[in-house]
């Protein structure tokens, strides 16, 4: 099987936007918050308030470009392989890392007195419950596994629906990503009510809709590559420009806020952000690259245990360049995300070569030569 040269671009890409936002977050949470956004947010100034919204809006695509990712590689099962082996091969691949990092977060900041020995403790206890305090960012890995538990069941109406029968669950799903701004401005709808959360279209709601995208796109899309070029330019801008102003709006300097409020057009599942994502995905199927650079494959290899461990680095360079050199907000940000990542990579790659150690950055020692040649090249 042919390695898919754009998605290890797009896992590249993905991680560091994911840093991204982080940097940008330290630069609207409340005061007393850590280094990502708590309930409350406070912007200082305009300053702040213009580059979070630039920054932090354009890359809220980077969560559903993974689920998208994984679908794509994923979905629908291999031809003969089972539930228990697709759950096995998942597990083996993500948990180890996960639950590793879980203990990380919960004990290691004690070292630096980011959290005492009652929370720690705290955190352990919960931690068949929920994710740590200091680690927030890993709320994906929920709906990440949710998904794969539910790729089995999904695979046989994928392998075998039309195009057309996809295209209507697509239709639905973006209805459904409609709902944040219909609550803001009608309250309850669709059956929705005080003692009823599932309103009319929350089967066809959340990251299920971008894994059916993800297969419409691999097997049912086969537009040319100016046609991509064009339309994933054009979602990718209103995307964009929707979910920056979306904040900007909002963000007036010197205001408490509350951030999910604050936040409504930032969210992974609403209709701009699905706009901004597809378009970005669209724009990199253009890549048509039989092979994939050196060191694209080794960022590539190396993004999952990136994700997992950049907090840990985030806050120093935090430190550094928002904290004693007092960059400018428009550098701070990007500098922040540059040194946090390259930082993440280095730790990442040590980790991978030194023997029985890979399994802690989630990079097998098959990954690193194997990378993704187990999907279909379906853009050919």
């Amino acid at each position: 099987m042919k390695r898919i040269c754009f998605l290890d671009y797009l896992r590249v890409f993905a991680c560091f936007l994911v840093i991204l936002v982080h940097a940008s977050e330290n630069y609207y949470g409340a005061p007393g918050s850590t280094d990502m956004a708590g309930p409350q947010s406070f912007l200082a100034n305009e300053t702040d308030r213009l580059w979070v919204s630039i920054y932090d809006g354009f890359s809220r695509m980077a969560v559903p470009l993974f689920m998208l990712v994984s679908a794509f590689l994923l979905v629908p099962l291999k031809e003969g392989q089972s539930t228990m082996e697709f759950y096995k091969r998942r597990a083996v691949r993500i948990l180890p890392a996960f639950i590793f990092f879980m203990v990380v977060y919960s004990t290691v900041p004690m070292l630096w007195n980011q959290i005492t020995m009652e929370t720690a403790t705290t955190d352990l206890l919960r931690l068949p419950l929920n994710f740590p305090t200091l680690a927030g960012h890993l709320w994906f890995m929920y709906p990440l596994i949710s998904l794969y538990l539910f790729i089995p069941i999904i695979s046989p109406w994928l392998a075998k629906a039309s195009a057309r029968e996809e295209r209507f669950f697509i239709v639905l799903f973006l209805i459904s990503t409609c709902m944040p701004y219909l609550n803001r401005f009608f309250g309850e709808v669709w059956g929705q009510c005080f003692w009823n959360d599932f309103h009319l279209l929350w089967y066809f709601s959340g990251y299920l809709g971008y894994l059916v995208v993800a297969h419409y796109i691999r097997v049912h899309l086969d537009w040319s590559v100016r046609k991509r070029i064009l339309i994933g330019t054009t979602l990718l801008v209103v995307g964009a420009v929707w979910t920056i102003l979306s904040f900007y709006i909002q963000a007036v300097p010197g205001v408490l806020h509350s951030t999910p409020v604050l936040e409504l057009g930032w969210s992974f599942c609403t209709i701009n952000c699905v706009m901004l994502t597809i378009g970005a995905f669209l724009l990199f199927t253009c890549i048509r690259k039989t092979k994939t650079p050196r060191m694209i494959a080794e960022l590539s290899n190396c993004s999952y245990g990136m994700y997992l461990m950049h907090i840990l680095w985030l806050g120093f360079w935090v430190g550094i360049f928002k904290g004693e050199m007092a960059l400018p907000t428009v550098l701070a940000i990007p500098v922040i995300a540059v040194a946090t990542f390259t930082c993440s990579f280095l730790a990442t790659k040590l980790l991978s070569v030194i023997p029985f150690c890979s399994w802690m950055v989630g990079v097998s020692k098959s990954s690193l030569g194997k990378g993704n040649r187990e999907a279909k090249a379906a853009l050919d």
